[in-house]
């Protein structure tokens, strides 16, 4: 059994890569729409461009994850294609690992060319990208796990694109992404910590920019923790739907 949920895992994701993820409009949407944003901020406040470079690589690593992971599961719910995956043999959590290692997978090539280019870039030295890489692998689970959860928990793609952006607009504004969390009301701080992408940035900025330790493994450890509990409220979810 287990070695048919492995295989079902990497074939599923094999096949959003082709149908979804690799396209055009997803590449370019996981890249530019980040890199605009970032753009903005450093002519509208000129400094040291160093510290937006984990920002803009945790976003970029956000808005790929979840580019197609946030409405997929519910397009094919639509279709009838999700229906005909579970006539395969291979359990639910199984076959919803395989759409999540799918935005892995995307969100993590993509995040990985842009943390190679901030790297050369900005003259970091190149041993940062080891430790830097492995925030970027837990942070692209924990936002392909929330994307799973928003496809999961609606009936439309439209409802699923809308909650999609509810939930990463908030987050960029609130996570360290453009304004450090130590400048922030103290509402907005306890707030943030809810959010994955507060521990990414973190992570991240420890990789590029300081002294990977302890307070990076706690902040790889809380994005395990967010991948798990996303992942398992989606399966719950899911099977209720389709029950």
């Amino acid at each position: 059994m287990w070695r048919d949920d492995l295989r079902g895992i990497f074939y599923i994701a094999l096949k959003d890569m082709r149908a979804y993820y690799l396209k055009p409009p997803n590449i370019s949407w996981g890249i530019l729409f980040p890199g605009a944003l970032i753009l903005a901020f450093a002519i509208r406040t000129p400094g040291d461009l160093r510290v937006l470079a984990p920002g803009l690589v945790t976003m970029t690593a956000l808005f790929s994850a979840t580019s197609m992971e946030a409405i997929v599961i519910t397009f094919e719910r639509r279709t009838g294609a999700l229906e005909r995956l579970m006539l395969a043999p291979i359990t639910l959590p199984a076959m919803l690992a395989g759409k999540v290692l799918g935005g892995v997978l995307f969100g993590l090539a993509i995040s990985a060319v842009v943390l190679v280019g901030v790297t050369a870039g900005f003259g970091l030295a190149a041993w940062r990208l080891a430790p830097a890489f492995l925030a970027l692998l837990l942070s692209t689970a924990a936002f392909s796990a929330l994307g799973a959860l928003v496809s999961v928990a609606v009936r439309e793609v439209f409802e699923a694109q809308t909650l999609a952006n509810l939930l990463r607009f908030p987050m960029i504004f609130l996570c360290g992404v453009f304004v450090p969390l130590s400048r922030l009301p103290a509402v907005l701080q306890v707030l943030a910590r809810a959010l994955p992408l507060t521990y990414a940035v973190e992570a991240v900025e420890a990789a590029l920019l300081g002294t990977p330790g302890w307070p990076m493994a706690f902040d790889l450890a809380v994005l395990a923790g967010f991948t798990a509990l996303l992942f398992a409220l989606a399966a719950v979810i899911l099977r209720r739907r389709l029950d």
